[in-house]
């Protein structure tokens, strides 16, 4: 009896052994696609999609560029709106009213859109979850003491970005990503913080 008892604590010390490496494996294989999925968004550079965005029962669309500092974002429907940020300052441009505005990114809901594609260390205590064909990174935050949570779809191989949820007060926004163009050519006026009615 005695024996027994030795070999099945022998036999349950190796299963917890092995569960625990995997259990690592596991973690190790997470860490480096978060990695991966990282460097992936900061490689974005010179490139451009468009989007169908959802915020709180309306709908509109446009497009949004990535430069090599600075983010451009254009709204066609319903508006026509231009926004361009930078790490602290950015512009909002209204061509129908032609008004424009300056103003701290970090003061509104556009903040995300800059540091996901311009800070790696952004997405450092992400979450990621594998669901049917995606990988869906979370990150859990708090921007100008508001808690905030963004949620980023990432097809599998390869690996393209196709939706952003972000989430803050009991506010919801998705941007729904397609249409994506790799290593554009952007003239150096195409980010300027600047009036376009100026640019002419």
């Amino acid at each position: 009896m005695q024996g027994k008892d030795m070999y099945l604590r022998k036999n349950n010390l190796y299963l917890i052994f092995f569960f625990i490496f995997l259990l690592h494996k596991t973690l190790a294989s997470k860490e480096a696609k978060i990695e991966t999925i990282k460097n992936y968004l900061g490689d974005l550079k010179l490139f451009s999609a468009s989007f169908i965005q959802s915020d709180n029962g309306s709908l509109s669309e446009g497009k949004f560029f990535i430069g090599n500092e600075r983010v451009r974002v254009e709204y066609i429907n319903p508006s026509k709106i231009l926004i361009i940020l930078d790490k602290d300052k950015a512009m909002y441009y209204n061509y129908d009213l032609d008004e424009d505005e300056f103003f701290n990114p970090k003061d509104t809901n556009a903040w995300f859109l800059y540091d996901m594609f311009n800070s790696l260390e952004f997405f450092n205590d992400a979450e990621l979850i594998k669901k049917e064909n995606y990988l869906i990174l979370k990150k859990v935050g708090i921007n100008q003491n508001i808690r905030f949570k963004i949620d980023v779809f990432f097809e599998n191989a390869p690996l393209v970005i196709r939706k952003i949820e972000f989430f803050f007060n009991d506010q919801y926004l998705s941007l729904s990503i397609f249409d994506h163009k790799y290593n554009e050519t952007f003239n150096k006026k195409f980010f300027k913080l600047i009036n376009p009615s100026l640019l002419n």
